[in-house]
């Protein structure tokens, strides 16, 4: 627009000066030309259109919705608004807007613990998370990572499995949602250590207690600790993945740490919508929210958060949660988790 008002200036000068018409017209098509061309939008709503976000401010899942939400709020020239609606690990929120109407103009943080791991572990999350919303694309994937306070002296994940086994029943750890819990309850399940889980409704709360030290270890995604890793204020032990991310440069993968079966725990934040949603408001929503996350700006604010932008069609993202619905049932089951 800088440019176009710019070389308007200069027409009237040209114009003043005798400029003749044909030069005219070609200044204004390269005027024309030269402007940024918008993306056209797929999906047009009739009025706001809100993004549900099953935890409280100040975790992943509320800063990636935040993110695309406001480009989607340019891209529509409709408000988005970012509704937290958090409680029961995330199962308040999903049921709540699992319930709006299907028209598009509700979206919901599709968030990989709450539909993967959840179901097998409450009796009632208030919906069938495989019958009651329908995926409409991913948006990010990347590892969890254990943190620990300071006064804690383990550095590595086998000294931590060395010092709870010496003092069992003596440390704790928090998440805020299941998928975190889940990773760590393999690690005991794996090793026979003993950890006490602290459970919180978001990622914010566990933060403000594990910098307290009133819990000793937190499991979190990336984004929710990294700035406080680079600030000195927790460790980063060791990341459940088998890659590592941007903000946690040095901190080892359970694959380098010498525990593989830790090491393919991803997690996924998406979007899905209430069943009965037209499929064609949902390939046009697909289509937008994948236009947004191609944009360099927002993969650069993703990756700032320690997340990592993975868009997706509608129909890879369901087969995905379907895959990881039915590993973590198996996993679980095994293990004998139960909810606590």
């Amino acid at each position: 627009m800088y440019q176009i008002i710019s070389e308007s200036k200069q027409l009237a000068q040209r114009l003043r000066h005798g400029f003749t018409v044909s030069g005219l017209a070609c200044l204004l098509f390269s005027a024309l030309v030269s402007a940024p061309v918008l993306a056209q939008p797929a999906f047009k709503p009739a009025g706001p259109v809100k993004i549900v976000v099953m935890f409280p401010p100040g975790g992943g899942t509320d800063a990636v919705a935040r993110i695309v939400g406001e480009r989607l709020t340019e891209l529509w020239q409709q408000q988005v608004i970012i509704e937290n609606k958090a409680g029961a690990q995330g199962n308040i929120g999903t049921a709540y807007a699992s319930k709006a109407s299907p028209d598009g103009h509700t979206l919901l943080i599709a968030h990989q613990g709450v539909l993967s791991v959840n179901p097998h572990l409450y009796k009632d999350m208030g919906l069938d998370v495989l019958k009651d919303i329908v995926p409409v694309g991913r948006l990010t994937q990347q590892p969890f990572v254990l943190v620990a306070h300071p006064s804690v002296s383990a550095r590595t994940l086998k000294e931590v499995e060395s010092l709870v086994k010496s003092k069992p029943g003596q440390f704790t750890y928090g998440s805020s949602a299941a998928g975190p819990q889940l990773a760590v309850e393999l690690f005991k399940f794996t090793t026979g250590s003993e950890l006490l889980h602290v459970a919180y409704k978001g990622a914010g709360p566990a933060v403000i207690d594990v910098l307290g030290g009133n819990i000793h270890f937190l499991v979190a995604n990336p984004s929710s600790v990294a700035q406080h890793v680079q600030a000195g204020k927790l460790r980063a032990i060791v990341l459940f993945g088998s890659q590592g991310v941007g903000v946690l440069p040095g901190t080892p993968t359970a694959l380098e740490a010498g525990y593989p079966a830790l090491a393919d725990i991803p997690e996924w934040y998406g979007l899905a919508v209430p069943a009965g949603t037209p499929a064609v408001l949902i390939e046009q929503l697909n289509r937008d929210i994948n236009t947004v996350l191609a944009e360099a700006t927002v993969q650069k604010r993703i990756s700032a958060l320690g997340l990592n932008a993975s868009p997706s069609t509608p129909t890879d993202f369901a087969a995905q949660i379907q895959r990881d619905y039915a590993r973590w049932g198996s996993l679980i089951q095994q293990a004998g988790i139960r909810a606590d």
